[in-house]
Formats: structure tokens, sequence, C-alpha cells
């Protein structure tokens, strides 16, 4: 008998470390099998991550926020809350035609530098790619049938689009961090392709077609020394009602590591309540198909423009979430005052000081489960 009950705190502690590590041990390989030391470590670190809660990101923070630009040091959210963002959002558009700054007026000499920060410090940076469309010479929302085919091996426009990927490709591998290192990437191209406004877009894109786009670009940006990208797979909640919907332009396990949607809130009452029921169900199914995938999950973009619900991020975007064990949760940028849009109109999607959702969203960002800079620098997310 004595030898029995001294065996029990001996079992119960094999299953408490089994459950420990059960998370760090599971983490699949990343879709690069060459995959930089650094990059393999954030991607399994993720997947411990997710157990303590979600991290926040937002589009551009460090660029310019409302009524300031380019300022050191500053974002939106840290002048709500005293700490940045977890994750940082950039976009690649028009480096296929080595402009210098990106389609949102990012200088990507500046971008650079301000991923090389946030990797410094620990936090997180993806990347998205409003491309060109390169059948057309128009921008990313010219959507003719045909594009994708045309830039497919074989494809008229095959060449000309192998050229753009080497000029994002030039811009990718100049990233390191202070240590030299490559910095890690979670690079979400070809996006929202559930939609009907970008050219590889479902409307006009078999599945085959986008399955051979996307494994094309994993094998070619590989092809470039590019070995530092965790490639997220994209949909928007548009012709996503089930998990059938939100599967079948996927790719393979072998070529994803990470699933996500991007959802955007467009007004209140009938419409907060329709992005509640499309958000809840998409997490889910998300959730789900993570889980059983082994892959990481993610909110990628999502935002209610001007934020005018006091109480939205407590109120409807965590309710939203719910207990979903989802990786992290990036709202839009905060262009501010745009003279773009006809009329023109306050253009943003996180708080800032004396908005009127700021101190619900200091409420949201003491919530135990959602995580800033400052949480993630503690987890040494790169070792």
């Amino acid at each position: 008998m004595k030898n029995i009950l001294l065996t029990i705190p001996a079992i119960l502690l094999l299953f408490s470390c089994k459950g420990a590590s059960q998370t760090a041990a599971s983490a699949p390989a990343t879709a690069d099998k060459r995959a930089t030391k650094e990059t393999i470590a954030l991607y399994k670190n993720l997947f411990r991550l997710k157990e303590k809660g979600y991290m926040f990101g937002h589009q551009d923070a460090l660029a310019y926020g409302v009524e300031w630009k380019y300022e050191e040091g500053r974002s939106d959210v840290k002048d709500v809350t005293g700490d940045h963002p977890a994750v940082y959002g950039w976009d690649l558009g028009r480096i296929e035609n080595k402009e210098l700054k990106d389609l949102d007026g990012v200088p990507f000499d500046k971008m650079r530098e301000w991923m090389k920060q946030v990797y410094d410090r620990g936090g997180i940076n993806t990347v998205s790619w409003h491309v060109n469309n390169p059948l057309s010479g128009k921008d990313a929302w010219d959507n003719p049938p045909g594009t994708v085919a045309s830039v497919l091996p074989g494809g008229s426009q095959h060449e000309k689009y192998k050229s753009w990927m080497d000029n994002a490709a030039a811009f990718l591998l100049t990233l390191k961090g202070s240590d030299g290192k490559p910095i890690p990437i979670l690079f979400r191209p070809y996006h929202e392709f559930t939609g009907n406004w970008f050219w590889w877009c479902k409307n006009t894109t078999t599945p085959q077609q986008f399955k051979e786009l996307w494994i094309f670009t994993v094998k070619y940006f590989q092809s470039t020394g590019l070995h530092n990208l965790i490639y997220v797979y994209n949909t928007s909640n548009e012709n996503v009602a089930t998990e059938a919907d939100f599967m079948e332009y996927y790719p393979g396990d072998e070529w994803v590591d990470m699933v996500s949607f991007d959802v955007y809130q467009g007004g209140e009452g009938e419409k907060r309540e329709k992005f509640l029921k499309e958000t809840k169900n998409i997490v889910a199914i998300m959730d789900k198909v993570a889980r059983e995938h082994n892959k990481l999950c993610a909110i990628a973009e999502t935002g209610y423009e001007a934020v005018p619900d006091a109480k939205w991020w407590t109120g409807t975007l965590a309710e939203a979430i719910g207990d979903h064990k989802i990786s992290y949760v990036l709202v839009w940028r905060n262009h501010g005052w745009n003279d773009w849009f006809k009329p023109a109109k306050m253009h943003y999607y996180g708080p800032y000081k004396g908005q009127v959702s700021e101190k619900d969203f200091i409420e949201f960002y003491n919530l135990k489960n959602t995580l800033f800079q400052s949480d993630v620098t503690k987890e040494k997310l790169y070792r």
C-alpha cells in the first residue's frame, strides 16, 4: 500500500507535465521546411501563447494615427494604454513596381525600420500584399476573369509576375533585427479570396487555380532564399457559412501555417447583429479547423469604422471571439480624415486619446486574455 501511495504524486506530476507541454510539443513543422531558427521558435511559441489569450494587433500602428504621422515611438494604442499592440500589420502593395511607398503612403524604408523595432522588442509583424493586377495593369481591385490563370506557369503574365515577386522578396530579405537575423513574418497573401473584389477572388478564380497560385507562391519565395515566412490562409466573411466554404480553396496542410478570416462591422442594430452572428460562426468554424489540422488561427482584419459604440471592445468584439483559442485579432488602420472617400470622412478603426471608446478599450486592454506588447515581450517568442 505504501508503494502505491508513493507513486500517486508521481503519476499526477507526470500527467500535469504532459498537459503543460502538450501544445508546444504538438506544434507542427512550418510550411517552409528550411525555416530559420527564429521562425520555428515563433511558430511553436504561438501555439503555447494562445492558451494564455489572444494578441491585439493594429495596421500601420507605428506609422501614423489620428492627426499625427511619423512620430518616433508613438502609436494611438500606446497613447491610450501606455502599451503598444502585440501584432503590427503592414502591406507590400506597390512594391511590385519598385515604388518607394506602399499603397497607403508608408515609405518602405521607414517600414523596414519599424519592423526591426517590433522584432527587437519581441512583437510580431504581419504582412499582406494588395498586389496590382498583372493582366490589366490596374490595381488589386480590378478583377477581370483570367488574371490568376495568366500568372500561373505557362500563363501570359507568368514571367512578369515572377519579377514582381522578386521585387517583394528583395524587400523582405532586407528585414533583419539588431541581432542580424531575418525577421519572422506572418505572411498573408491573396487575402479575402472568398469575396469578389480582388483579382484573386473566387468569383473569377477556381479552387484549383487558387491552390496552384498559393503553392507556386510558397515555392517561389523559398527559391529566392526567403525562409522567415509563416503562411496565413485568409478568407473574408463573405460566402463563408460552413466549414466546407472555409476550406474550399485550402491548398493543403503542408502549405499553410495559420488559418484566418476578415470581417468588419458596418453599423448598429441589424448590422451589429449580423457582425456578431457571422463572426461567432466563422470563429467557431476556424477554431475547429485549426484544432483538426493542427494550425494556428486568427481574425486577421476586423473593426468598426470610427468606433461610434462606446462599449464596442468589451461589448461586441470580445463577445464575438468568446472563449475560442485564437492567436490574434487585428483592427485596420487609423488614417484619420480621408479626402479619398467621397464624401470625405474620418477613417480609423483603433482607439485614440479622447475617442468615445477610449475607456472601454482600456477595459479591453486589462482583460486577462488580451495580450499586448508588454505581455509578449516577456514571452521571448523568438527563442
